[in-house]
C-alpha cells in the first residue's frame, strides 16, 4: 500500500497543476475599466492563468456574462479593476456583491480616489475612506518617484504574506479601519505618510495641529491600512486594495533599490492566494466523543462521567489540490456549555496522530442539555465552528454506589439506633419477674 501511494503521489502532484488551485473553483470574472490597458497587467493575469485559473473579462457596464443568474453565482472569484467607473451594469450593485460573498464567492476590489459605487460598499465592511481626491503621500525615503508612489515595507509577521518580502510599491488611497473583528489588515501605511489633496507640504502645519489635538480628520500614520482583507462568518473572503497600480507590470518590475526588485509580484500572489481561498484554508472533518475506556458515542452522559472529545482538522494543499491532516494549531479550546460554559479547556494536538486534537474531562455535576463547542477564530485563517448537543442526566437508581462516603454519619446513626432498640427490648423481655407485694391491712380469705 505504501509503495502504491509512493508511485501515485507524483502523478497527483502533476495533476494538481492542471486543476484549480483554489479550494472553491477556478473560474474568475475580471471587471476591467476600459480606460485600463490589459497589457499593463499581463504578468498578474498571466500568473493566474499559469496557476490554472480560467479568466473571463468584461467591462463594468456590459451585461454579459452575468455575475449572478437565478440567484446563483456564476463564478468562483471576481476581480474588479474599475477605478474610473462611476456606474455599473444592473447586476453589479453593492447588494449583489454582498450576495456573492454570502455564496462564498471571493472578491478582489481595487479602490480609487474618486467617488464610485465601491466607496459606499466599503463602509458596510467597516472601512472608512478619506475624502475624494486625497491619495496617500509620503516624502520619505528620498527617491526619484512622485510623492504618491510610495515604497511600503510589508509586515514581518503575517500569516497571509510570505516571509522576508521586499518592499512593495503603492499608489492609491488608505483606509481607516473600524472595530469589526473580521477585518484582516495585510499592508499598513508607513508612519510618515498621510492623505492629502496635494503632493506638496502646504498643509503640513494643519496636519501637525490635527495630530496635537487628536482630531477626527487626521489621515496619517501606520494606523491606516492600504490592503485590507475581510472574512465573513461563512468564510467568504474579500480584499480591498487602495490602488490598482499595485498589480501593474510597471510596479512588478520597478526596483526599490539598485539591483533589488520590488515585492509586488509575490505580494500580489500572496494576496490573491488568500482571497481565492488557496492558503490558510482549514476545515473540521469529524468530531468524536465517548466515555473513557469506550469507543462509541453515547446518546446521553451521566454527571461526573469521564469523557474524551476529539476533533479531526485538515488543511488545503493548493499544490496537490488535496486536504491533508493539520496539527499546527496550538491555541484551540473546547467548551462544554449549557447557556454559559461550564468547562473551557485546551483542545491540543495528539502527538503521533496528524490532524487529531483531543481532551479528556469530567462532566460537571449538573444535569441538562449541554453542547460540545469548538469556535476557533483567528485573523487570516478559516473560522472553525462545530457544535454537538448531548444531554447530561443524573444516575439511574441502580447506578448509585451501594454506600456513599458522605452518608456514613447517617449510616452510623441508623445502625446505633437499631442496636440500642434491640438491646432495650432484650433487657425488657429478659428481666427478673417479681411477685407483687400484699398490703398489710388486707384480710385473709
Amino acid at each position: 500500500m505504501r509503495l502504491l501511494r509512493t508511485l501515485l503521489l507524483p502523478l497527483v502532484a502533476l495533476a494538481g497543476f492542471a486543476v484549480a488551485r483554489s479550494s472553491t473553483g477556478d473560474s474568475v470574472l475580471v471587471l476591467m475599466d476600459p480606460s485600463l490597458n490589459r497589457d499593463n497587467f499581463s504578468v498578474f493575469f498571466g500568473d493566474l492563468e499559469n496557476q490554472g485559473y480560467k479568466l473571463t473579462f468584461r467591462s463594468p457596464k456590459a451585461t454579459e456574462p452575468q455575475i449572478i443568474k437565478d440567484d446563483v453565482a456564476q463564478f468562483a472569484h471576481v476581480i474588479i479593476f474599475a477605478p474610473d467607473t462611476k456606474s455599473y451594469a444592473s447586476d453589479i450593485t453593492p447588494q449583489s456583491l454582498v450576495a456573492l460573498l454570502n455564496q462564498n464567492t471571493s472578491l478582489l476590489l481595487a479602490l480609487s480616489s474618486k467617488q464610485t459605487p465601491l466607496t459606499s460598499l466599503a463602509a458596510e465592511f467597516s472601512l472608512i475612506l478619506p475624502p475624494p481626491g486625497t491619495p496617500l503621500i509620503s516624502h520619505f525615503p528620498q527617491r526619484d518617484t512622485p510623492a504618491t508612489v510610495i515604497p511600503v515595507e510589508p509586515p514581518r509577521s503575517n500569516v497571509v504574506l510570505s516571509q522576508n518580502l521586499p518592499p512593495v510599491w503603492f499608489s492609491g488611497i488608505p483606509q481607516a479601519l473600524g472595530l469589526n473583528p473580521m477585518l484582516v489588515p495585510l499592508l499598513k501605511a508607513p508612519p510618515q505618510s498621510f492623505a492629502s489633496d496635494a503632493d506638496s507640504d502646504s498643509g503640513a502645519d494643519a496636519l501637525v495641529e490635527a495630530a496635537e489635538k487628536g482630531g477626527e480628520g487626521l489621515w496619517a500614520g501606520s494606523q491606516l491600512s492600504l490592503v485590507t482583507g475581510f472574512q465573513s462568518l461563512n468564510n467568504g473572503r474579500i480584499t480591498w486594495v487602495g490602488g490598482v497600480d499595485m498589480f501593474t507590470d510597471e510596479f512588478f518590475n520597478k526596483e526599490v533599490a539598485e539591483g533589488k526588485p520590488s515585492g509586488n509580484r509575490q505580494f500580489a500572489r500572496d494576496v490573491t492566494a488568500w482571497t481565492f481561498q488557496e492558503s490558510n484554508v482549514l476545515r473540521i472533518d469529524n468530531v468524536e466523543h465517548h466515555r473513557v475506556n469506550e469507543t462509541l458515542p453515547r446518546e446521553k452522559y451521566t454527571i461526573n462521567d469521564r469523557v474524551t472529545y476529539s476533533a479531526y482538522i485538515s488543511k488545503y494543499d493548493p499544490e496537490l489540490d488535496l486536504w491533508e491532516p493539520y496539527s499546527g494549531i496550538q491555541d484551540m479550546q473546547l467548551e462544554f456549555t449549557m447557556l454559559d460554559p461550564h468547562i473551557r479547556t485546551a483542545l491540543s494536538p495528539v502527538p503521533g496522530e496528524p490532524g487529531k486534537y483531543s481532551v479528556t474531562f469530567r462532566v460537571p455535576d449538573r444535569h441538562g442539555v449541554f453542547k460540545f463547542v469548538v469556535d476557533y477564530k483567528r485573523k487570516g485563517l478559516t473560522y472553525l465552528k462545530s457544535t454537538t448537543v448531548v444531554p447530561v442526566v443524573p444516575p439511574r437508581h441502580d447506578e448509585y454506589p451501594r454506600f456513599l462516603s458522605a452518608a456514613w454519619p447517617y449510616y452510623v446513626g441508623a445502625f446505633s439506633t437499631s442496636v440500642a432498640f434491640v438491646v432495650f427490648v432484650a433487657l425488657w423481655l429478659g428481666g427478673e419477674e417479681r411477685e407483687p407485694k400484699k398490703n398489710k391491712g388486707a384480710k385473709a380469705e
